[in-house]
């Protein structure tokens, strides 16, 4: 299925291509002045320049050989070599059909060549809860994981959890000093208790206070370092607390990325790589790529001549390695960050095998996968190009620093969604929604209305800039909002309802004005927006192209009277496309992970 932007590109190409120009000069976009034509090629100026013609006459002769073609209604050379595209009714007619029969992808093309992608998102980490430093990496990488999906690759959503590092040495000792659990500490190989010595609350209060401690304390700190090397070490004690821990903070980390709307296909951790860690280690040896370092053990990745200066304790600059090389095992003993992802990319490659993998982080661990994409292709563990990092800004508070609660604590991500709920309802209380609803389905509003507002909040800006956090705006039913979009596809059921009701049908689409030439037109543009979201890995791109359509689609409605058009065929055509405009539109908001309710 093929766009008209896209077959009027083609079309163009022919005729540039005609008269002895790149094709690849004739591309086609948007118009900029809609009031004149639909779509508009510039490439006549930079081909004329490059052939040294005049550029309105080459622009003329491109434009006569588009003459007669049947899409085009006209076309026509504006100032010096603009060449100016409008489409013919029956064309945006046929292409608005071709979407409202699409069930499936509302007019969006698919891939040509499929890939196996897996996506490494959320990342939280075992024994401490999520807060909204968690959001972003969770809504983005929901997204795109539906994105990819959609345009026909394999895809697999790993969450890719914290549950073998520093940490967990931290949650040992605390749960010592505290006097729990003290048949994991012994030695000995068991049996041990089949009952958590800790609950969630427990963990959520333990770890603050044991990452704090060991800033403070040196002794602490050392005894929370051999720990982790001892766990990781396989001491079975400690390995029946690990799991312990790891399944009680497993149930809270589901609740919450269930009430986000957020799921995953893999629920891995970094320990799920530990099996690969000897094999893994003596690879890197007998590559001659692992070294010694000042007691510890890593991989240089930085190429000959990619150095910065570095500042060294005593005042004096050197110029050191930059990137700096991967800490693969620490002078204690212990795997790394850096250890357990260069593992767990040795375990996609072998259980997998993906085209791609996509690690939706936070801009700031930008050096950290440098480093971890490098050792992994000078190992051969991963083809050059087929890691990304895809960095996001920060949500933060109006100070414009990372969003705080107002004790100046990070929020958690449950007291967040559970604010945005509450204040979901007091918004469809004000504006008098789904008052005469059973509780039950006014509840399940309220909660799409939150998520919505969340999430297109997110989303709705480009994923490498920050933002910030705004409720009050966020929650509107006005404006560019997720809450917006959820009133605007429910209006459109309304509507479909009603008519059904009537006895009114959908018939053959006709497009003769003004609003239905727009709307047809925006939902001819959804395949463009869907194919660059998914190229650029930008989410918000479809963002955009939902808001246009909810806005097109409300001057239409008020344009164009649908259940008292003039006539039956007029009325079954404006049918037919409102029906276009519901099935398109939830299928980009379901694209950024967003429901929409049936009624308000």
């Amino acid at each position: 299925m093929t766009d008209l932007r896209t077959e009027l590109g083609e079309a163009v190409g022919a005729a540039f291509a005609a008269e002895g120009v790149d094709p690849a000069l004739a591309r086609v976009t948007p118009s900029d002045r809609p009031d004149l034509a639909d779509f508009q090629s510039n490439g006549a100026l930079a081909a004329a320049r490059a052939l040294r013609q005049n550029p309105r006459e080459l622009a003329a002769k491109v434009a006569a050989r588009l003459e007669g073609d049947a899409r085009l209604a006209s076309v026509e050379v504006a100032g010096p070599g603009f060449i100016n595209l409008k489409v013919a009714g029956s064309a945006l007619a046929a292409r608005a059909a071709e979407v409202a029969a699409d069930a499936s992808h509302a007019g969006a093309a698919t891939v040509a060549e499929p890939r196996k992608v897996v996506i490494d998102y959320a990342g939280p980490n075992v024994a401490k809860p999520m807060h909204v430093g968690h959001l972003r990496s969770s809504i983005i990488g929901e997204s795109l994981k539906r994105l990819f999906r959609f345009r026909g690759d394999t895809v697999w959503g790993d969450a890719h959890f914290g549950d073998w590092g520093f940490q967990m040495g931290l949650l040992i000792v605390a749960v010592a000093d505290e006097g729990k659990g003290e048949a994991f500490m012994a030695g000995g190989d068991g049996p041990f208790p089949g009952e958590s010595p800790v609950t969630l609350d427990d963990l959520e209060r333990l770890y603050p206070a044991a990452a704090a401690r060991a800033k403070e304390d040196p002794d602490f700190r050392d005894r929370a370092r051999r720990a982790t090397a001892e766990l990781q070490a396989g001491r079975p004690g400690y390995r029946a607390l690990w799991r312990h821990m790891h399944d009680v903070s497993m149930s809270g980390l589901q609740r919450e990325f269930g009430a986000l709307g957020v799921t995953f296909d893999l629920w891995n951790g970094e320990s799920d790589a530990d099996p690969l860690m000897p094999e893994m280690i003596a690879h890197l040896e007998a590559s001659g790529l692992l070294v010694e370092d000042d007691g510890a053990r890593v991989v240089h990745v930085a190429r000959p001549g990619e150095t910065r200066k570095r500042k060294l304790a005593d005042g004096s600059v050197i110029e050191a390695p930059s990137p700096p090389p991967l800490l693969v095992i620490s002078s204690e003993g212990s795997a790394m960050y850096g250890t357990t992802d260069l593992a767990t990319i040795l375990d996609r490659r072998k259980s997998l095998d993906p085209d791609l993998i996509l690690y939706v982080v936070d801009e700031r661990q930008a050096e950290h996968f440098e480093q971890v994409f490098r050792a992994s292709y000078l190992a051969g563990y991963a083809a050059e190009g087929s890691l990304e990092h895809l960095g996001f800004g920060t949500m933060n508070g109006p100070d414009g620093k990372p969003f705080k609660t107002r004790a100046g604590g990070v929020l958690k991500l449950h007291d967040l969604i559970s604010m945005a709920t509450d204040k979901a309802r007091e918004r469809l209380r004000e504006a008098k929604l789904g008052a005469d609803l059973p509780e039950a389905e006014f509840e399940d509003i309220a909660r799409k209305v939150a998520v919505a507002a969340l999430k297109f909040a997110d989303l709705s800006n480009s994923r490498t800039t920050s933002y910030v956090f705004d409720l009050d705006r966020f929650m509107s039913f006005e404006g560019k909002t997720g809450p917006y979009l959820l009133y605007q596809a429910v209006r459109i059921k309304s509507l479909l309802r009603k008519a059904a009701d009537q006895g009114a049908t959908a018939g053959p689409v006709v497009v003769a004005e003004p609003a239905e030439r727009d709307l047809a037109l925006t939902l001819d543009a959804f395949s463009q927006a869907v194919a660059e979201a998914y190229d650029k890995r930008m989410p918000h791109l479809i963002s955009e192209h939902a808001y246009r359509l909810a806005q097109s689609f409300s001057k239409f409605y008020a344009a164009c009277p649908v259940l008292v058009a003039p006539d039956e065929a007029t009325r079954g055509s404006r049918l037919t496309l409102s029906k276009a405009v519901l099935d398109q539109l939830e299928r980009a908001l379901d694209l950024l992970g967003i429901d929409t309710p049936e009624r308000m």
